[in-house]
């Protein structure tokens, strides 16, 4: 046995220590080497649901070509949704992100959710724009008007042109074949717009046919790039399909936003599968170093995520590529800068969201906010009933009058996306007494309410201070909550994963009873206020949250 492979068993011998077949892989770290004639090695360089957000980009182009400088041996992919986000996708639809990717070199990208957002005539402009082809197996764009003819059915090729969508391509890297294809969520239909014409098939049925395909055609060595979300609730995610789909040794994935500072290891079938993520919004760059034998498993790894905005002295580590900077400080930036300026409402009151006053109780502004997340939850799930926001996620009040785009920014500058949960009345309970569990002192998990009223009591102790929970189940009147009874709430992914501690909420994610649509929190406020009469809002506390002390 060779030292890669003592290595590698070590680590194996360790994860099957763990109760659950999925465990953080210890990452066994080695320096590059020639690979031996039985082995190869390849290194992944990875993102995932950048959207759209091109203020590093030139560090991350810094980070990409050290990377590639080090290790030649190497691959630049994308999982899926670079669209929308930011005011860089609203001005420019995902072209200046694609300027960017070319000039990076990627070698391959996968669909997500939200590239789907503005509909496959938005999509086709990126499309057939990009320097790099496009791998789906899962979705069909035979009959659709704008991508039919870049539309390559059920094919694999080892020739691949540039925007040009293939179930699947071969990669030769130093002789080596590297078989890829893509997946994307079905969810993909209802929480954004792919029309009418294009086709969400069933994942795992179409992940066996393209691995069995790509072997076929020479490749032993299969990465996917998904976006189906690493735990994700909605019917698919890669741990399912590293379970169910043998022959998988790589899973490069994306839509869950997860950040996988180490990669996953799974047990499941004759060879492992090494699971990555690199969460998102670009701040991180993900790299794979990857050994396979001659039979194509793998047999070494090891996986990092590098922050992209670390710094060191007040320094970023990544200085700018200078030619990346100038294109995005003289072609995109001066658009945007105009946009933040834009008007998109007015508040007839003044805002109430600064600290301490959303993390101790209600607030007029955390009112306006829930509700348009619920609003927003509505037209995905209709049966959506309620909406918490975190305290937290509530950075600054806004006075009465004209309310800009940079102060809605501002307002909520983390761009969270919207969740839809299943949570029992029990549960909701819980999330509440965890809620008020600090009052009156603040608390970034106290959580704003809409489709429901509650009352507590903060003399009493934490836990049992929630009194009565009504909720408006049909829109107007509120009746006492059942807890037997699932109900379906809206939140943002922030608190829907258990963020500030909400351990209720975290369990139900696992247990994947979450759906993630998407929508940024921002434009989903922007979009409900402009839904209002004159664009004009004026949120009052109305008694959704009252303290019995007081």
């Amino acid at each position: 046995m060779n030292f890669s492979m003592k290595r590698f068993m070590g680590a194996f011998a360790a994860a099957i220590l763990a109760a659950a077949s999925m465990v953080p892989a210890a990452s066994a770290m080695f320096e590059p080497r020639m690979a031996a004639n039985d082995t190869f090695e390849v290194t992944i360089i990875h993102t995932n649901d950048t959207h759209a957000h091109l203020d590093n980009i030139a560090r991350r182009i810094t980070a990409i070509k050290q990377v590639r400088a080090q290790k030649p041996n190497s691959l630049l992919v994308d999982a899926g949704d670079v669209f929308s986000g930011t005011l860089y996708f609203n001005e420019f639809h995902g072209l200046a992100d694609l300027e960017f990717m070319n000039t990076a070199g990627y070698d391959v990208m996968t669909f997500g959710n939200h590239d789907f957002d503005k509909g496959t005539g938005t999509l086709s402009h990126f499309v057939k724009k990009a320097r790099f082809p496009f791998v789906s197996a899962n979705v069909n764009f035979s009959k659709d008007t704008h991508l039919s003819n870049r539309f390559h059915e059920k094919a694999i090729t080892g020739k691949p042109e540039n925007g040009n969508i293939y179930q699947g391509i071969i990669k030769e890297v130093n002789g080596e074949k590297l078989g890829i294809f893509g997946l994307t969520t079905a969810e993909t239909m209802v929480i954004s717009n792919p029309g009418p014409d294009v086709i969400f098939e069933n994942y795992r049925e179409q992940a066996k046919k393209a691995v069995a395909d790509l072997k076929k055609k020479g490749a032993n060595k299969i990465i996917a790039l998904s976006h189906l979300g690493y735990d994700d609730g909605g019917g698919d995610n890669d741990l399912t399909l590293a379970k169910e789909v043998e022959g998988i040794d790589v899973i490069v994935g994306g839509h869950s936003h997860t950040k996988l500072d180490v990669p996953m290891i799974d047990k499941t079938g004759t060879e492992p599968t090494i699971i990555v993520q690199a969460n998102e919004y670009g701040q991180f760059l993900g790299t794979l170093d990857v050994t396979f034998d001659q039979n194509g498993k793998v047999i070494e790894y090891a996986g990092k995520l590098t922050d992209l905005d670390q710094k060191i002295n007040n320094a970023y580590v990544f200085a700018d590529d200078p030619e990346a900077s100038q294109i995005l400080a003289k072609k995109y930036k001066p658009a945007v800068a105009e946009k933040q300026r834009k008007v998109i409402g007015t508040a007839a009151v003044d805002l109430i969201g600064d600290r301490p006053d959303a993390r101790v109780g209600e607030t007029n502004l955390g009112n306006l906010m829930t509700d348009a997340i619920l609003a927003k939850a509505k037209t995905v799930r209709p049966d959506t009933v309620i909406a918490f926001q975190h305290g937290g996620g509530i950075r600054i009040s806004i006075p009465a009058g004209k309310i800009t785009l940079d102060k809605v920014i501002e307002l909520m500058p983390f761009g969270t996306s919207l969740a839809i949960m299943k949570l029992t009345g029990a549960e909701i309970k819980q999330a509440l007494e965890f809620s008020v569990k600090d009052t009156p002192k603040p608390f970034g998990g106290f959580l704003q309410v809409s489709g429901l009223k509650f009352t507590y009591d903060s003399r009493q102790p934490a836990g049992q201070r929630v009194q009565s929970i009504e909720v408006k189940e049909d829109g107007r009147h509120y009746v006492p909550i059942v807890p037997s009874k699932t109900y379906v709430v809206a939140t943002n992914t922030y608190t829907a994963k258990g963020g500030d501690g909400i351990k209720i909420l975290a369990k139900a994610y696992q247990e994947g009873r979450v759906s993630e649509p998407g929508y940024v929190d921002w434009e989903t406020f922007v979009e409900y206020v402009g839904s209002q009469p004159n664009h004009t809002v004026s949120p009052l506390v109305e008694g959704r949250i009252i303290d019995l002390a007081k």
